[in-house]
């Protein structure tokens, strides 16, 4: 297996930045590169052919279990994840984590776990917080920590994130992120030279588990309740139980069949779960109003219009409940931390 590992991780507004990356590498470069982006799952992915084009290193969609070699980019094909499983290239359709497959937290958590510290994470622009426990990862277990500057990313709030919550080694523009991952590949850097001392009891042991559950391995509801305390909340994808799993002052959730949230993924997720419980509370009032209408209409048509009275009434008072809800609907609105920590108060 190679010595070194780069991974990439990038969202909203990091595809130039991933094109200008490939573009500026090496023909000889000697460590193997795995990129995630995020994509539509029914949506077919053109980024190998584009990056292969745009730089003299080939990039693929691998095949699950393909050995891993130098100077490949590697890119995670839509709607699987991407891990690295030792010496070879694991694509997988495990659980989603905050909504995607594939996730740059699950690609990096394998990174760290295969290569301790010879792993390179960098975090590219994108929305939300994808990448910040990954690279969290990657940098507890000895490896290198790199986020693109959020004051020049089109979308700053995955790097600021990751800054917020890693010890990143290198905060750089995007175009100086080639030449500082060129540099780190031909001449490591004098951390890369063991495993911290000071990584905590168990660690290693859970990240092994969640690249387990990324890979879609059958490991059991106890093990994964394991992973972290219990909380009173619910998973927005299959209603299971949520732990919250404490990464130095981040905090995440998994579910007992291996979703993944960040705090704000899970913010975003429940307020839209709730969003969609509305509407139909809305359509099924609107169905009730009808089907007392038509009832009503059937009566008085048989020659009771008195008692036909009492269901038009009804559907009224129905119909008034229906527009509530309507409302209340189309006022629903999506959540993040970022949208309230820059909410500003009126008077």
């Amino acid at each position: 297996m190679p010595q070194q590992c780069i991974v990439i991780g990038a969202s909203a507004g990091g595809f130039e930045v991933v094109v200008n990356i490939a573009s500026q590498l090496p023909a000889d470069l000697p460590v193997p590169v795995f990129v995630v982006m995020h994509i539509p799952a029914d949506h077919h992915s053109y980024l190998p052919e584009i990056l292969a084009k745009a730089g003299p290193l080939s990039a693929v969609h691998p095949e699950d279990g393909a050995k891993i070699e130098t100077g490949m980019i590697y890119v995670a094909p839509p709607d699987h994840h991407l891990l690295i499983d030792d010496h070879h290239v694991a694509v997988k359709r495990g659980p989603k984590e905050n909504g995607f497959r594939p996730s740059i937290d699950a690609l990096f958590r394998s990174a760290a776990y295969s290569y301790g510290p010879e792993a390179i994470g960098v975090v590219l622009s994108g929305a939300l917080h994808d990448g910040t426990s990954g690279l969290w990862s990657i940098k507890r277990l000895g490896g290198t920590a790199i986020v693109q500057d959020p004051y020049e990313a089109k979308y700053a709030s995955m790097p600021r994130s990751a800054l917020e919550f890693v010890e990143a080694d290198y905060k750089v523009r995007s175009e100086e992120v080639a030449a500082l991952l060129t540099r780190l590949a031909q001449e490591p850097s004098a951390q890369q030279t063991g495993r911290r001392d000071d990584v905590e009891a168990g660690l290693e042991e859970r990240i092994a588990k969640e690249v387990q559950i990324a890979a879609g391995t059958n490991i059991s509801q106890k093990t994964i309740l394991e992973l972290g305390e219990l909380t009173p909340f619910t998973c927005p994808e299959c209603h299971g139980t949520l732990t919250r799993i404490k990464e130095g002052k981040f905090s995440r959730f998994r579910c007992h069949t291996g979703h993944g949230f960040t705090e704000d993924a899970l913010l975003e997720a429940v307020m839209a779960s709730t969003g969609e419980m509305i509407w139909q509370v809305t359509r099924g009032l609107q169905e009730v109003e009808l089907l007392l209408e038509h009832i009503g209409q059937h009566i008085r048509e048989a020659g009771d219009p008195g008692r036909a009275e009492k269901f038009f009434a009804t559907a009224n008072d129905i119909e008034k409940q229906a527009s509530r809800f309507q409302e209340i609907a189309l006022k629903h609105q999506s959540l993040s931390t970022d949208k309230i920590s820059e909410h500003q108060p009126t008077d």
